[in-house]
């Protein structure tokens, strides 16, 4: 059992939060903090000139929305959304916040016969606390 789970949800095409949500719940000692973390990936340099402005503040806004109702199914739940490196920003904020338990879901079934994705390989292989990964769909 754990007592800080940090759970990372994914808004790409197919995502689907609950299995890591479950998971979670599941691992989660009485009391546990859990922190739902969305890292923003910066958008490629090409495609800035044709989004318009203050899409980065909207997108955020959404996220933020909608992980704030998912929280609301924990008792002691914390929602983050930061930018950056994905695998990255995900290892910095588990280290400086004594998180002992990642969740993370792994790269889409038949996605070029990956097992599991880039983000989620980069944090089993680096993290510095356990890592449980959530099969996709």
């Amino acid at each position: 059992m754990y007592s800080h789970l940090l759970v990372t949800v994914a808004y790409d095409e197919g995502h689907d939060a609950v299995p890591s949500l479950e998971i979670a719940r599941a691992l989660a000692e009485p009391g546990a903090q859990i922190t739902l973390i969305h890292v923003m990936e910066p958008a490629p340099v090409f495609a800035l000139s044709y989004l318009p402005e203050g899409w980065r503040e909207e997108m955020r806004s959404a996220i933020e929305t909608d992980l704030t109702e998912i929280a609301q199914g924990f008792d002691q739940a914390a929602v983050v959304v930061v930018e950056g490196n994905a695998a990255q920003e995900i290892l910095d904020f588990a280290n400086l916040q004594g998180v002992d338990c990642i969740v993370i879901a792994s790269h889409r079934p038949g996605s070029q016969g990956l097992i599991l994705g880039s983000t989620a390989s980069k944090v089993v292989a680096r993290a510095q606390c356990a890592v449980h990964v959530a099969r996709r769909g």
